[in-house]
C-alpha cells in the first residue's frame, strides 16, 4: 500500500506542533515497513531536514507554488463571506495538475489540515479537483484545531472548508470533537474518526536508549523494572526477577525487567546471568521478560550513568533487594523519576532513606553493623512474594501519578496510537 502526507508544509520547525505530529506518523510508518510520500510546499527547505526526515524511505515531493514565475502568496480566507483574489482558480488549477501527477500512484492519502485552514482554501479546492481524476484514491482529512461552526449561507469555494469530499474520513484528536466535526463537513459521525496525538518519548531519548530500545520494548509493558548494579550476588539480581514473576503471575500484567549491569570479579557473567534467569522464570517471567544492557556488545562494560536516569524515566517500579548498602543512590535516582520504591527493610541504609521516601519495605537476607540476618519464609518464600506482589500492583494502580505515567507512555505511544487507530482506519479503506 502506497500512502501519501498531504501537508503543504512551507519549513519544517519543531516549534510548529503539526511538524512534530507528521514526524511521529512518519516513523509510525517506518516502523510498520511503509515507505511514505510527503506533499510539502515548492518553497520548503528541504535541506533543513532532521531527525526522522533524513530518513531515506521517504519521498520528499515539492508541490508547485509559482505561476507564471511568481510565488503564490497564500492568504487566510477564515471569514465565509469574503470573495476570492482574481488569480485564485488559476492557482488552484495548477495546484490540481501537480497534485493528480504525484497522487496517481498513491491508494490513501492523509490530509493534515487543508480542509480546515482558510490560508489552505487554495489547496482545498485543488485536492477535490484533482480527486475527480482520482477516483480510486482515497482520503482521511485530519483536522488539529477545534472544529468551527457552519456558516448559513457560505458560498462556493469559500464552502469548501464546511463541506464533505467523496471517499474521505474525517479525524480529530479526540473522541469528544467528533459531533463537532461531522457538523462542520456536514456529514454523518459514521464518517469521522479519532486519531489520538501521539507521545513519542523516544524521539527525545539519548543515543544509548534508542541502541537499548531496538534489542528490547520499553514502552508496551505494564510494569516496567529498571535496576542497575554491579553484577554480584550482594546486589540480588535473582530476587528482583523472582518478585517480577510473581507480579506477572499473579497480576496478569506485563512485566519489563532491565538489568544495567556491569561486570564483577565475583561470580562469572554468563552463570550469575543464568541462575538470575532460571530463577526469574520460575517465579512467572519469560525470557523476554528480562534483558541485560550487557548483553549489547557497545555496553558489555556497563551502561551509562545518563543513560540509566532515561530509563527511570520510563520505569514504574524500582525493587532493590541488596544485601548491603551504605546509601543506595540509585535509590533516589529511581524515585526522582516517579517510581514506586520497593527496598529491602533489612538493610539500615535502605530502611532509612526508605522510610523518608515512603517506600514500601519487604525482607530479604541482610548486612547489619557488625552481623548479618538470614530471613525464613513461613509457609515459602513462593508465598511471600506472592502476597507483596498483589499487594504492590494495588497500591501502583491506586496512585494517579504512577498510573498517568504508565499511561502517558504505553496508551499514548506511537505504537499504540498506530496499532490501534490509525493503522485500522488505513486498512479500513
Amino acid at each position: 500500500m502506497k500512502i501519501a502526507l498531504l501537508t503543504m508544509f512551507n519549513g519544517l520547525t519543531s516549534t510548529y506542533s503539526l511538524v512534530n505530529v507528521v514526524a511521529e506518523q512518519l516513523r509510525m510508518m517506518l516502523d510498520s515497513g511503509i515507505e511514505p510520500k510527503v506533499l510539502v510546499s515548492e518553497t520548503c527547505p528541504l535541506e533543513d531536514r532532521y531527525g526522522i526526515f533524513l530518513d531515506e524511505r521517504i519521498e520528499w515531493v515539492k508541490i508547485v507554488n509559482r505561476i507564471d514565475g511568481k510565488q503564490i502568496h497564500w492568504r487566510d480566507y477564515s471569514q465565509p463571506k469574503e470573495k476570492v483574489h482574481n488569480t485564485f482558480f488559476n492557482e488552484a488549477d495548477l495546484i490540481a495538475e501537480d497534485f493528480v501527477k504525484h497522487l496517481e500512484d498513491v491508494d490513501v492519502c492523509i490530509m493534515h489540515d487543508i480542509h480546515y485552514q482558510g490560508w489552505h482554501l487554495v489547496h482545498n479546492v485543488a485536492i477535490r479537483k484533482a480527486q475527480e481524476q482520482l477516483p480510486k484514491l482515497k482520503f482521511i482529512a485530519f483536522t488539529h484545531s477545534a472544529p468551527v461552526n457552519r456558516p448559513p449561507h457560505s458560498k462556493w469555494p469559500l464552502s469548501a472548508r464546511f463541506s464533505s469530499m467523496p471517499n474521505t474520513l474525517y479525524v480529530y484528536p479526540t473522541q469528544s470533537g467528533l459531533p463537532a466535526l461531522a457538523k462542520q463537513y456536514n456529514v454523518p459521525e459514521g464518517r469521522c474518526r479519532y486519531v489520538n496525538n501521539s507521545l513519542d518519548l523516544l524521539n527525545f531519548a539519548s543515543d544509548e536508549i534508542k541502541i537499548l530500545e531496538k534489542e528490547t520494548d520499553l514502552l508496551s509493558p505494564d510494569v516496567l523494572i529498571v535496576y542497575p548494579g554491579r553484577l554480584t550476588t550482594g546486589k540480588k539480581f535473582e530476587k528482583v526477577a523472582m518478585l517480577a514473576g510473581a507480579i506477572k503471575k499473579h497480576s496478569e500484567l506485563s512485566v519489563k525487567v532491565i538489568f544495567c549491569d556491569f561486570p564483577s570479579m565475583d561470580i562469572a557473567p554468563n552463570a550469575y546471568k543464568a541462575l538470575i534467569r532460571l530463577q526469574g522464570t520460575a517465579y512467572g517471567l519469560s525470557t523476554d521478560d528480562l534483558f541485560f544492557t550487557s548483553d549489547i556488545e557497545e555496553f558489555n562494560s556497563g551502561f551509562p550513568r545518563n543513560g540509566v536516569m532515561e530509563l527511570f524515566s520510563l520505569s514504574n517500579l524500582f525493587i532493590c533487594p541488596s544485601f548491603s548498602e551504605s546509601f543506595g543512590l540509585t535509590v533516589l535516582e529511581a524515585a526522582s523519576k516517579g517510581n514506586f520504591i520497593v527496598l529491602n527493610e533489612r538493610v539500615p541504609a535502605l530502611e532509612e532513606l526508605g522510610k523518608n521516601l515512603d517506600a514500601y519495605f519487604m525482607k530479604w537476607d541482610a548486612r547489619n553493623f557488625g552481623f548479618d540476618t538470614k530471613e525464613t519464609y513461613n509457609p515459602s518464600e513462593e508465598a511471600y512474594l506472592a502476597e507483596h506482589a498483589k499487594i504492590i500492583v494495588n497500591k501502583m494502580r491506586e496512585n494517579p501519578i504512577l498510573k498517568a505515567k504508565t499511561m502517558a507512555r504505553q496508551r499514548y505511544s506511537p505504537k499504540w496510537v498506530w496499532e490501534n487507530q490509525l493503522e485500522p482506519m488505513i486498512q479500513f479503506f
